[in-house]
């Protein structure tokens, strides 16, 4: 079992009524999940078509958010963001301007520059994702598209063909840097520019 609180501080306590699953669960599931969040919130947040929006988020122009979403305070969205398939931004989350988020968390004070894609994830607090930089979810080149994750050096098959990265708090993903599908990032990892992250390669 991946437990998220070792790499996201007090994970368990934002989703306090999520049972303990593994990332890719947890992603494979987050329209069912913010779904059953929303009713719980506060009056702060502007609901329609479960779509929940903080009264102090700041949306661009020509942003598309498609159910369920939560916003939550003081959340930033860049003019042209596409959300789909469940989103949850934490308070203070900045998304840039043609950034397409889908079915994943992202936790406080993280900062998802421009033109960044995000798929199926769960991304920190206080991560910096610069311009261009990607977390694919699925593997297109390959035969074979079931995802595995390497942790704490053991192959952990997922099952699902479908899953992004887990990214500690504190991270840093430079400029056009690709995650592959399955990256598990430590706190306070450093992703080069151009980098391309590949943690279970086939042989």
């Amino acid at each position: 079992m991946i437990h998220i609180d070792h790499f996201i501080d007090d994970f368990s306590k934002t989703f306090k009524n999520l049972p303990q699953s593994e990332p890719w669960a947890i992603t494979s599931n987050l329209k069912s999940i913010i779904e059953k969040m929303i009713p719980d919130l506060d009056d702060d947040f502007v609901i329609e078509d479960n779509i929940a929006i903080h009264k102090s988020a700041i949306i661009e122009n020509n942003v598309t958010i498609k159910s369920p979403a939560i916003i939550s305070a003081n959340c930033y969205i860049g003019a042209n963001a596409y959300f789909r398939e469940g989103v949850y931004l934490d308070n203070s989350v900045k998304i840039g301007p043609g950034c397409e988020i889908k079915s994943s968390i992202i936790c406080s004070e993280t900062a998802v520059a421009h033109f960044n894609y995000i798929g199926n994830s769960i991304v920190g607090r206080n991560i910096n994702f610069e311009a261009g930089s990607i977390a694919a979810n699925h593997y297109n080149e390959r035969a074979i598209k079931k995802i595995s994750v390497l942790y704490n050096s053991e192959i952990i098959e997922t099952n699902s063909d479908k899953f992004g990265s887990l990214i500690g708090d504190n991270s840093r993903v430079g400029a056009n840097a690709v995650l592959s599908p399955g990256t598990i990032l430590p706190k306070n990892s450093i992703v080069k520019r151009l980098e391309l992250i590949e943690q279970v390669k086939l042989e």
